[in-house]
């Protein structure tokens, strides 16, 4: 009788995930969401030509390490509707560091949105129901970073942090196409420990709080989308 019990809550709370309330969220885990309109992309006859190796999980450490020696960027812009926010990528995490320098130069980031914005928590970007991105993700590849926790840093108010993989995924493994930045007041502690870390915003937190401030519906997502236009490499 109790494993029934325990088995028909483990099914009434899995019925009930994506019926949050915006405060039940923000105590939850900051994950990859998955989006309404996402499917696996066809790749056409106009798949730009292969510059890079795809990467899956098991080459892509090997990959951005050796990418580590050629590519020290750590100042990137990203241009939003609501203006630019200058970030500082961490050397200390270099894979997440590296992961994002490389993206930006793939221009994966353009034309993506921040698609879940809790007010007072964190704003998450760098993913798009528009066909276009899953492309994006289909080319260069699917795979997952390793968490880096254990640098000092804090979910202090501006960091800029790497969302957990959406799957089964109890070592917390980052989803590397992804990202949010913490806008709460006095920072997010309870997120220490369990996800990366890897820069804090430099220049326009008041960008930051316009996009938290936006009306979203029931699934945190803006009424209005909110576009990443760009994201460059600056030094």
């Amino acid at each position: 009788m109790r494993y029934l019990f325990l088995l028909s809550m483990f099914l009434l709370l899995l019925n009930c995930e994506d019926k949050q309330t915006k405060k039940k969220t923000t105590d939850k885990e900051v994950i990859e969401k998955p989006l309404k309109n996402e499917e696996e992309p066809e790749l056409s006859n106009t798949t730009p030509k292969r510059e890079f190796p795809k990467l899956d999980s098991r080459s892509a450490m090997d990959f951005f390490l050796e990418y580590n020696k050629h590519h020290k960027e750590n100042k990137v812009r990203i241009t939003t509707d609501f203006g630019e926010i200058d970030i500082l990528l961490y050397n200390e995490t270099r894979f997440h560091r590296c992961n994002f320098i490389w993206l930006a130069k793939q221009k994966y980031f353009d034309g993506t949105q921040f698609y879940r914005v809790i007010d007072n928590f964190m704003i998450q970007g760098g993913n798009s129901d528009d066909k276009k991105t899953a492309r994006k993700r289909a080319h260069i590849g699917k795979y997952l970073l390793p968490p880096d926790t254990k640098r000092g840093f804090t979910h202090d108010r501006g960091v800029i942090s790497m969302p957990s993989s959406e799957i089964d995924n109890p070592h917390k493994l980052a989803s590397p196409y992804e990202f949010f930045i913490v806008q709460q007041k006095g920072g997010a502690h309870f997120l220490d420990g369990d996800y990366t870390i890897f820069g804090h915003v430099t220049r326009g937190m008041d960008v930051v709080d316009k996009i938290a401030a936006v009306e979203t519906d029931s699934a945190d997502w803006p009424l209005r989308n909110i576009y990443i236009r760009k994201v460059e490499v600056i030094e």
